[in-house]
């Protein structure tokens, strides 16, 4: 089973000043987890974790992993904007974008970060912005499927990013001849995975692809980004990954390719979203209708635009009835949200405790993808973000969003006779 870090009493306490529903994230395991991913990798010199700020858009949240050591991973202009007010800069800023307009490279080398670029096509924009940086990174997609174990993780082949072996090569040979000093290598294969094998695997990958560049090319590269992909156990049956075992599964390989190679200098870094920090946040949301027709159906005051991933992927996210933690489970739900679509439910045929309205429900491991990819369709709203501090208290580090704030960006809707 999975315990929520909160209990009843609790959250009955913090919803007379905040009304659910709201994301709640505890700091506690943030600080832990994050200093377990530096331990993880503490054999390497270099190494370095740049969070991924789509995965948790909170300055609140960027700064207390920042004092933990982690860097940001961006890849817009509102996350590297966002990085900047929390004094992360420089070298600390890994811009790993897509399809990338023109003044968000300016905006990145303003800041120093380091531009990891997704494509050959963008070193010429890249030129004609900014200029070519001394340091830069390079992003790689070998295409096919991904396997590990002949298991099939992923499709490369059919993603929009990063580029061919080919042009890999031809890149950095461009780079170095025209002002580029320090190099790096990004790739991201699958999402999500729940195996100690995948960063190990994909680091052999890389190392191997390392020692080609540096043989076909003379560059010589400073690091080799794992990016994200390690996941978590959404389902309570689920076993999680091992950090320590995969930080050392990566030094085995590192220790056979790299070494060998004269290349024992490289850092490794990651970009980790999910693993960082889904576990440690919950949505908390209050039953308030019931329903029996065909099924029975628990209507609760959360919806998809508070939690898109089940709506979105058919996705599990664990349900906890708070203060009926012991209570058998012996009643079947759906769990659902109030917009207009039928994939608005949390939970579909799901064994729970008895119901009552006026109950509080912990969905889990929100804490990445969670608030983050809220939307405002039916004219919902986001909903506040608090964090509780490790010495027990609560603060909200983002308020509800209000129906004011919806309608700002009208033009003149305010001038209109309601």
């Amino acid at each position: 089973m999975k315990t929520p870090f909160v209990t009843k009493d609790q959250i009955v306490s913090i919803a007379e000043k905040y009304p659910t529903p709201f994301h709640i994230y505890d700091e506690k395991g943030i600080r832990e987890n994050a200093r377990k991913m530096q331990a993880a990798f503490a054999w390497n010199p270099g190494f370095k974790e740049y969070f991924a700020v789509k995965a948790t858009p909170n300055p609140t949240i960027l700064r207390i992993l920042h004092e933990e050591g982690c860097g940001t991973d961006c890849s817009s202009l509102a996350e590297l904007m966002m990085s900047e007010k929390c004094g992360i800069v420089g070298k600390e800023i890994m811009f790993s974008s897509n399809d990338t307009p023109p003044e968000e490279f300016a905006y990145a080398a303003k800041l120093g970060a380091t531009i990891n670029l997704d494509d050959i096509t963008h070193i010429p924009m890249l030129e004609e912005v900014c200029g070519i940086p001394e340091r830069i990174s390079c992003r790689f997609n070998p295409g096919g499927f991904f396997e590990i174990s002949n298991a099939i993780m992923d499709n490369p082949g059919d993603a929009k990013y990063g580029m061919t072996r080919d042009q890999l090569l031809e890149a950095y040979s461009y780079l170095a001849a025209h002002g580029a000093k320090e190099f790096g290598m990004h790739a991201f294969l699958a999402s999500n995975t729940v195996t100690n094998d995948y960063y190990p695997t994909l680091a052999g990958i890389l190392f191997s692809l390392a020692v080609e560049i540096k043989e076909k090319t003379g560059v010589a590269l400073s690091f080799i980004n794992l990016s994200g992909g390690i996941g978590i156990p959404y389902k309570p049956d689920q076993v999680g990954n091992d950090i320590t075992a995969i930080g050392e599964g990566v030094r085995k390989v590192y220790e056979e390719i790299l070494v060998p190679a004269g290349m024992g200098n490289v850092s490794i870094y990651t970009e980790s979203g999910r693993f960082m920090m889904a576990p440690y946040g919950h949505l908390v949301t209050k039953a308030i209708h019931e329903k029996h027709i065909y099924k029975e159906y628990i209507g609760v005051d959360a919806c998809a635009a508070n939690l898109m991933r089940p709506a979105m992927y058919g996705a599990y996210h664990h349900i906890t009835v708070l203060g009926k933690e012991d209570a058998p489970c012996d009643h079947t739900y759906d769990v659902t949200g109030s917009l207009c679509e039928n994939n608005d439910k949390f939970a579909i045929d799901r064994q729970l405790p008895k119901i009552d309205m006026g109950d509080y429900l912990v969905i889990h491991d929100t804490g990445a993808h969670g608030f983050a990819m809220g939307y405002n369709y039916n004219g919902r709203l986001h909903s506040a973000e608090l964090l509780l501090r490790e010495d027990g208290s609560v603060v909200e580090i983002r308020r509800p969003e209000t129906v004011e704030d919806y309608f700002a960006t009208l033009n003149g809707f305010w001038d209109v006779d309601l």
